[in-house]
């Protein structure tokens, strides 16, 4: 990689047009004087006497080589090592079709749930830029969206593919638990941590979250569980002829058994019932879970300065002693 200590300088090389202007146009005075034009024309008719524009290309050049020799340039590499910081997050997220309940607003406008999710995860992910964070979806099924990764900018697009209902019409907030801890068994982690996220009750799947509860704990795993949905009823579209309609449904959240697994385990249980409230609970998650950033940085540069100021140099030299011996002018 190339760069340059004090790039600023660069600047300085749109003053050569400047120069060219002033050197073409003034110059020295004139030795001789001729009463008539038509010696200078014969004069310039040869191909010796078209010799100062050569100079005087070659002095822009060599100018211009010394400005960039000023502005250091340099050739090598610039190592920055960052280390994880310890802490393993699995988001485990909620995609059966009732996520798809129109009781949330982002930007003043009406959305679903799964929508106003996905914003506050992409907060919260870059948020954390030093934790290994993975991805599990659930619904009648659970799937490894995925794996806990640094790559956060990848881990991003895998989250905006979450569509409500590609994984069934149930809830399995089990195998969705179980499945997010299969990937947190990694003893060497400092802290894992797994944060929950469902609008139902579990009503699927052969794990329940009492059994995922219990295996969570055996593995030093916390759990923060957050039930989003508004208390009563909430607006979901549903197919009609010729489109979508509006029904109302009941909400329904099991708060008693997210509060218990989360208890079970350390956590945390929140009820997040607008786009503020959950904001301000993945805010508080972050709080809790401190990360520690370690950063090594090693820059290896080769000044390339001289290799530049030595051709520059060298055609100021050569124009000098031809400009005195073999292209010598009467003075």
């Amino acid at each position: 990689m190339m760069r340059f200590h004090d790039p600023q300088l660069l600047w300085l090389l749109l003053l050569l047009p400047v120069l060219a202007f002033w050197w073409g146009r003034y110059g020295k005075a004139p030795a001789l004087r001729f009463p008539s034009i038509a010696v200078g024309e014969l004069v310039g008719r040869k191909t010796r006497g078209q010799i100062g524009r050569i100079f005087l290309l070659g002095r822009l050049f060599a100018v211009g080589l010394i400005i960039v020799a000023l502005a250091r340039p340099q050739l090598g590499e610039s190592t920055t090592q960052v280390e994880a910081s310890g802490i393993d997050i699995m988001l485990v997220v909620d995609a059966s079709p009732s996520m798809e309940s129109l009781d949330f607003k982002l930007n003043g406008n009406q959305v679903n749930r799964l929508a106003v999710v996905k914003n506050v995860l992409r907060d919260f992910i870059e948020e954390r830029p030093n934790d290994r964070i993975g991805l599990v979806a659930f619904a009648g099924e659970a799937y490894l969206v995925s794996p806990l990764t640094l790559d956060h900018d990848w881990l991003q697009r895998r989250l905006e593919q979450i569509e409500p209902g590609d994984l069934g019409e149930a809830t399995a907030i089990g195998s969705g638990l179980a499945t997010g801890l299969n990937r947190l068994d990694e003893k060497k982690a400092k802290s894992r941590i797994l944060i929950l996220l469902t609008d139902g009750v579990n009503n699927a799947g052969t794990i329940t979250p009492q059994m995922a509860a219990e295996v969570a704990s055996s593995l030093g795993v916390k759990i923060y569980s957050v039930g989003a949905g508004i208390q009563g009823e909430a607006p979901m579209p549903v197919p009609s002829f010729g489109g979508t309609r509006l029904v109302m449904v009941k909400v329904e959240i099991d708060e008693v058994m997210l509060k218990a697994i989360s208890d079970k385990t350390g956590g945390m249980y929140f009820r997040a019932t607008d786009t503020e409230s959950l904001k301000k609970i993945y805010a508080e998650i972050n709080a809790l879970e401190v990360t520690k950033r370690t950063i090594r940085k090693q820059d290896n540069y080769e000044e390339l300065m001289f290799y530049v100021l030595i051709p520059a140099m060298m055609l100021l030299l050569a124009e000098l002693v031809l400009m005195n011996t073999f292209f010598r002018r009467i003075p």
